[in-house]
């Protein structure tokens, strides 16, 4: 018994591989190596319906023929010529020429057929495989062209049909057979049509799905680059993104001195700090809900309460510079290398939008964001610099330690602070003893 089941399954297998590989074959019929995924998926579903359809004619034609009917000889007709096209697309290639010839050759060799058998009934329905013309033409063609096809079916299905009832004697065939030829010639052309059309529905959904593959690949690029709410917008209107904000905090950081330590390194090692850096830069972002705005060389800008208003925003900028100051001194790249980082932070109305028609960018102006940089660049390394503006938002949260009047660029005499720490109740801030108790004041002035 094992013998014969292992017997029976190398058969079936045999049986399989055998229709596996004359369908690859047919697959390869007319292809050539420039064609796109698209063109070959239509070479290949059409040669397939054609080696479908090939037989059944072959079977329609001697049937006509050996109940007495000369109409079998259009099916025979049809035969020839989509063999020939097939053997002509298997050296040209041409989709468009088997194309329409299949499309012709459906389309008129069914109808003649019920014509000459004596019209609609007495041909049991043969001309109803003309419909895989439009159906073939809606598939592989535009939507207008398969019109003109499907009007093209009914007025030669009407005609021919009308034709037959006038003009041909109703074929000598036995009372079953008009029946019998009409259920076979409905499952038969259905069948086909479903074919085409599964097929035809499969490589829609399948482009469809990669479609929406790309389409997130796409807004997650674009989240990527602008901010969520911004992007949406974005996608939704055309028109230029300005907004207005009455309270916001803006944040720059630099590394101090990463210009002379970037040209003692190769080029993949300076991206690579860098990237390592920023992108630990980018999670505190996210943690305490502020919104990068770009990266310049080796400084980083980010602000609070854009593009989304939070009153706290002052508090978010604060907490993340201290985290960001922390995370240069406890990781590997600062650990090594000894870098620190120069930070400024000032807070006030701010203009927001997104500029750019090709690589957007959403950006800040204002003189508050202009002030915020100053804080930065006229900053010690090591310290976190902050404008009264930031200081009057911060100072009853946070230890701060009076830097004393300075000259900024542009804005004359300001009155700056260095941020130390979040405040707690035993005198002690969560890096360590309280600074405003056990540190002197630069320039003999005592904490504020």
């Amino acid at each position: 018994m094992g013998s014969i089941d292992r017997g029976r399954r190398t058969h079936t297998r045999a049986g399989t591989a055998w229709i596996t590989n004359a369908a690859a074959r047919l697959a390869r019929l007319g292809a050539d190596p420039d064609d796109d995924e698209d063109l070959r998926q239509k070479k290949s579903l059409l040669v397939l319906i054609v080696a479908l359809i090939l037989p059944v004619s072959g079977v329609w034609g001697s049937l006509y023929l050996g109940f007495g009917s000369w109409a079998g000889i259009t099916a025979f007709i049809y035969f020839a010529i989509s063999l020939g096209s097939l053997v002509i697309f298997a050296r040209t290639g041409s989709f468009r020429l088997l194309l329409v010839t299949q499309c012709l050759d459906i389309l008129l060799a069914p109808t003649a057929g019920q014509m000459f058998v004596g019209g609609f009934l007495p041909s049991g329905g043969v001309a109803l495989w003309g419909i895989l013309a439009p159906l073939g033409a809606l598939v592989f063609l535009e939507v207008r062209r398969a019109i003109r096809w499907f009007v093209a079916f009914v007025l030669v299905f009407l005609l021919t049909g009308v034709a037959g009832e006038l003009f041909f004697p109703d074929a000598d065939f036995p009372t079953w057979f008009p029946s019998t030829m009409l259920a076979l010639n409905i499952v038969g052309a259905g069948a086909i049509a479903f074919t085409l059309l599964a097929s035809f529905a499969s490589q829609r959904n399948a482009a469809l799905a990669a479609l929406r593959v790309e389409q997130q690949k796409s807004e997650l690029l674009l989240t990527n680059i602008l901010p969520g709410s911004i992007a949406k917008r974005l996608k939704a209107a055309s028109k230029t993104i300005a907004d207005h904000f009455d309270a916001a905090s803006i944040l720059f950081a630099d590394v101090v001195d990463f210009t002379p330590f970037a040209q003692r390194l190769a080029p993949a090692e300076v991206v690579g700090i860098l990237d390592q850096l920023f992108s630990h830069f980018d999670t505190l972002v996210e943690r305490h809900g502020l919104e990068k705005i770009k990266t310049i060389g080796d400084a980083y800008m980010a602000a609070a309460g854009v593009p989304d208003p939070s009153p706290d925003h002052a508090r978010r900028a604060a907490l993340l510079a201290l985290d960001m100051r922390e995370a240069i001194v406890t990781s590997a790249v600062g650990g090594v290398s000894g870098l620190e980082l120069r930070i400024g932070i000032n807070s006030g109305p701010v203009v927001a939008g997104v500029i750019g028609s090709k690589r957007f960018l959403y950006d800040l102006w204002g003189d508050a964001v202009n002030t915020a940089s100053r804080m930065e660049s006229q900053s010690t390394p090591g310290e976190i610099q902050i404008t009264r503006a930031t200081y009057e938002l911060l100072k009853d949260e946070f230890v701060c330690r009076r830097r004393g009047t300075i000259e900024v660029k542009g804005k004359g005499e300001m009155e700056t602070w260095y941020l130390v720490g979040p405040r707690s109740d035993d005198g002690r801030t969560d890096r360590g003893i309280n600074p405003e108790a056990r540190e002197p004041s630069i320039g003999g002035q005592g904490p504020a």
